[in-house]
């Protein structure tokens, strides 16, 4: 392994994201071997979580924000920032959550994360959280058509029920829905960018 030089390794590991696998193989060598050497020159290993995101990100790191283009997007990323301050679920650590019984809220909230952080939105998923008394087919239809989402993205409901129906009742005619978005990375880039 003469020419693994320090650069050489770095290149690899740091700059391409090459694995230790990937490189022993580029080397005909053991990983062991390339361990050593990550070792010897004093480059930090990926953590298991970081190495699995690189692997299941090839082409980079696509959650990177990207800043508002004008006046118009400056409002939807102010408000989108404000929802998630204040309505998002901050103490979970992998997954950025938001729910809402408004369909024209969590509309905007979605429209924010795919100007600003260019998540695919066919990768969100959704948990409804119903009364007992409302039909759930025609909740499923009314969010599926409100924020143009499909069935399938949803996780298994959650159905209360119903006891005196008072004014919250009134106000969650298609129950609660929260939308998820599980990537630790895009989740610690929205908490770094809250006013705190």
């Amino acid at each position: 392994m003469k020419n693994l030089t320090q650069g050489k390794l770095k290149e690899l590991y740091i700059k391409n994201k090459k694995s230790t696998a990937e490189i022993a193989e580029i080397f005909k060598c053991s990983e062991r071997g390339i361990n050593y050497w990550l070792k010897k020159y004093c480059i930090s290993k990926r953590t298991i979580s970081e190495a699995i995101y690189v692997k299941n990100h090839p082409k980079g790191d696509p959650f990177k924000f990207i800043p508002p283009k004008n006046m118009e997007e400056a409002k939807l990323f102010g408000l989108g920032i404000g929802l998630y301050w204040g309505e998002g679920n901050k103490a979970n650590k992998n997954t950025v959550k938001l729910g809402n019984s408004d369909a024209s809220l969590l509309r905007k909230f979605i429209k924010f994360l795919v100007i600003f952080f260019n998540i695919d939105k066919k990768d969100l998923k959704f948990h409804l959280h119903t009364f007992s008394d409302i039909n759930l087919n025609e909740a499923y239809n009314y969010w599926t058509r409100e924020l143009k989402i499909k069935k399938e993205q949803f996780y298994k409901p959650t159905i209360t029920i119903t006891g005196k129906l008072g004014n919250y009742r009134n106000k969650s005619k298609y129950g609660v829905l929260t939308v998820y978005y599980a990537n630790t990375k895009l989740r610690n880039i929205l908490v770094n960018l809250l006013p705190m």
